[in-house]
């Protein structure tokens, strides 16, 4: 029996890559004569880097980048062939900030634009970005800035490409981006699809996580308008392509860029070759911290078990938790489990998460090969 284990990350507890090797190891415990295949995944979040470069044998690469408050922080993008991967999670990622200092109008993704300017001096003109798990909502002005782009004020003072920015902008100037990318590829993994303003917008959906009041969202989204009016003057509109709002607007400074915006479970797929592995396994285990029912919209567990259907093999789901209207996801899995062990605060369940899905993945194989051995020879009669 040849099982595939690819999980998304537990967030708080489970990088993607831990997950995996849990499972894995799990498999063979339970059952030595067992093929454990680990394929640790990601959709554009927390974990993207580091499971393309666990799952396709790349490279990490350290940086020192803008964090999301301006201090510096060390981090790194990832390399895979000619191919530089990034993500917004791990140069100004949410839990970056104290929750007491969240505040979207002091926060910046200049991050990005060091980590890609840090690959282009490598020699990459291919990159793959992950926009998930963002602090910022700047629209994508500090990474613009530092990759080139000139933000002024009324007073023709240049802008540093913070939050508090956007509303000062008086004049965009994009032509001392960088010449090399113009030659780039950007491919841009984002699971939203939300336009870059109104109630549906950056500000108004993702703002509070971020920081802002009812009345800041407002005030952002209209900056966010007057900024996009001078981007997009003379260009087509892209305000409202879905995902221009993902990560506080930076799919909208990707998209002026000339980025291509794709599902994150789409672009691991075709990087990790998830198809193929799929169809060559006979059962396939994937996995989240929580699934509910906004797993239905087109999160990573559902991606993997739609796989699995169209391949004709079964897919199980083993989540942190299941929530309000998991019920939904039943009939894309073979089974769709919990792996806390019994009441629980949520930090008890986050502190044991290994112990939880090392336990259930032993319990699940021990079904499915009793299950399979039954297939076998039959049932028995007296």
């Amino acid at each position: 029996m040849k099982v595939l284990l690819a999980p998304d990350s537990f967030k708080g507890s489970l990088s993607a890559v831990q997950a995996a090797e849990i499972m894995v190891r799990a498999v063979r415990d339970e059952l030595p004569g067992a093929e454990a295949v680990a394929l640790p995944m990601a959709d554009g979040g927390e974990g993207t880097v580091d499971a393309l470069v666990t799952a396709g044998g790349g490279e990490k690469r350290f940086v020192e980048a803008t964090g999301p408050l301006g201090d510096q922080v060390r981090s790194y993008y990832g390399t895979i062939g000619g191919t530089a991967v990034l993500e917004a999670a791990n140069l100004f990622g949410l839990p970056m900030v104290l929750e007491a200092d969240r505040d979207p109008l002091r926060t910046t993704s200049a991050g990005l634009g060091d980590a890609m300017r840090a690959a282009l001096d490598a020699g990459y003109a291919e990159f793959v970005v992950g926009l998930g798990g963002s602090a910022t909502n700047d629209g994508g002005i500090g990474m613009l800035r530092v990759l080139g782009a000139t933000f002024l004020d009324r007073s023709g003072k240049p802008l540093l490409g913070f939050g508090a920015d956007l509303a000062e902008i008086a004049t965009v100037d994009f032509s001392g981006l960088d010449p090399r990318l113009l030659s780039a590829r950007i491919t841009v993994a984002c699971d939203v699809r939300n336009p870059l303003l109104g109630e549906s917008g950056a500000s108004a959906v993702y703002g509070p996580q971020k920081g802002a009041s009812p009345e800041l969202c407002r005030r952002l989204d209209a900056a966010m308008a007057a900024y996009a009016d001078k981007v997009e003057a003379g260009r087509a509109p892209l305000r409202d392509v879905p995902g221009a709002g993902a990560a506080g607007g930076l799919g909208f400074a990707f998209l002026a860029l000339g980025a291509k915006l794709a599902p994150g479970a789409e672009v691991l797929e075709a990087h990790l070759g998830l198809r193929e592995k799929i169809r060559d396994a006979d059962w396939v285990v994937t996995g989240e911290g929580r699934s509910d029912g906004q797993t239905m919209y087109g999160k990573l567990p559902l991606h993997v078990a739609r796989l699995a259907r169209e391949e004709g093999t079964k897919a199980v789901l083993l989540s942190g938790s299941l929530g309000a209207e998991s019920e939904k996801l039943a009939p894309n899995f073979a089974g769709c489990f919990s792996i806390v062990e019994g009441p629980s605060t949520l930090e008890e369940c986050m502190r044991n998460a290994e112990r939880g899905l090392y336990r259930s993945t032993r319990s699940l194989i021990r079904l499915i090969s009793a299950a399979s051995e039954l297939a076998v020879r039959g049932p028995e009669r007296d």
